[in-house]
């Protein structure tokens, strides 16, 4: 049987101190978010530059680097595990956007392999030309041959498995609240995104929106919940509301008790650790919330390796409906 490769693509994040300026330098070279007409690669360099000291502060507060990489990589190996019981001749890699392992050196690897099929498999469950257009469009720049025999998985927000791994999480946080809360709101807060991208047609934001009703049907509607965006950057008009805006209006509502879900995201990373868990924490704090409690990431949820099996082999087999 001829061999198969899946590659996780996912963001990828800075594994130290110092490669936080040479990751960012790599993040606002990408011109599917940062489209500079001219002379982008100085305004990657003087932006990362700049920005660097203020990030570092916030990875030294979260352990001096990223998780998202040993999570990348804890999925990797368990998703390889499962499909190799339903075909030995399985291999699955990562190849993060702006860190390593880069797409290039992925890429790379496989296409010395000789395998018949290739599929790519993002772990952005949403369609985003920022995220999953991004790692695609990477991938056909620097694959060394043509890319017939290649699968691109676009999205799985709405699979079966995805919102029960989100649900269990839910549940799971729950239980940390103490007894006598009552009224717990469930707050989903997404990565942003300008609204400009919605309005050149981006789906991501559509998508979120049906994952949480889905998750919200799945529970029977049990909690009053919120969706909420985080992550701004620049001067430009953001989707809104923001998630401190969230967080402002239910505490002068009289909504004390907030479960935070990090919506977008199958990892903890900065932005889950130290936006979320930090940052608005202390927003919370201010306003005399009294139960604030942040879910952890899907991360090794069994679950959500189940789901990513799932699409995978549909997908192989030809009865997906994720492409």
């Amino acid at each position: 049987m001829r061999k198969t490769a899946i590659v996780l693509l996912n963001l990828g994040g800075p594994d130290s101190l110092d490669a936080i300026e040479p990751f960012l330098m790599n993040l606002f070279s990408d011109k599917d978010i940062f489209k500079i007409p001219v002379g982008q690669k100085l305004f990657a360099k003087i932006i990362s530059n700049r920005r660097a000291p203020k990030v570092q502060k916030q990875y030294e507060l979260i352990g001096g680097k990223s998780p998202i990489n040993d999570w990348t990589e804890k999925q990797r190996s368990m998703l390889e595990n499962e499909l190799r019981e339903f075909n030995p001749n399985i291999d699955v890699y990562t190849a993060m956007r702006y860190w390593n392992p880069l797409t290039k050196e992925t890429a790379g690897q496989i296409a010395n392999r000789n395998y018949e099929k290739i599929l790519l498999l993002p772990l952005y469950p949403h369609y985003s030309i920022s995220t999953t257009g991004s790692s695609f469009n990477e991938w056909k720049r620097v694959f060394p041959s043509d890319t017939e025999n290649h699968i691109f998985v676009n999205n799985y927000y709405k699979n079966t498995y995805y919102i029960k791994a989100i649900n269990n999480r839910i549940d799971e946080t729950l239980t940390r609240f103490p007894e006598t809360a009552n009224d717990i709101q469930l707050v989903f807060s997404a990565h942003g995104t300008p609204v400009s991208m919605v309005n050149k047609g981006d789906p991501y934001s559509h998508q979120i929106k049906e994952t949480i009703e889905l998750v919200m049907k799945n529970r029977n509607f049990s909690h009053e919940y919120h969706l909420c965006f985080q992550s701004k950057v620049g001067p430009v008009k953001w989707l809104e509301p923001s998630t401190d805006q969230m967080i402002e209006k239910l505490a002068k509502d009289g909504k004390k008790n907030l479960l935070i879900i990090p919506i977008s995201f199958t990892s903890d990373h900065v932005e889950t650790l130290f936006e979320l868990n930090i940052e608005y924490r202390h927003v919370a704090d201010a306003l005399d919330v009294n139960n604030y409690i942040v879910m952890e990431g899907l991360n090794d949820s069994a679950l959500f390796i189940s789901a990513l099996k799932d699409i995978t082999i549909s997908t192989l087999k030809g009865e997906s409906t994720y492409l």
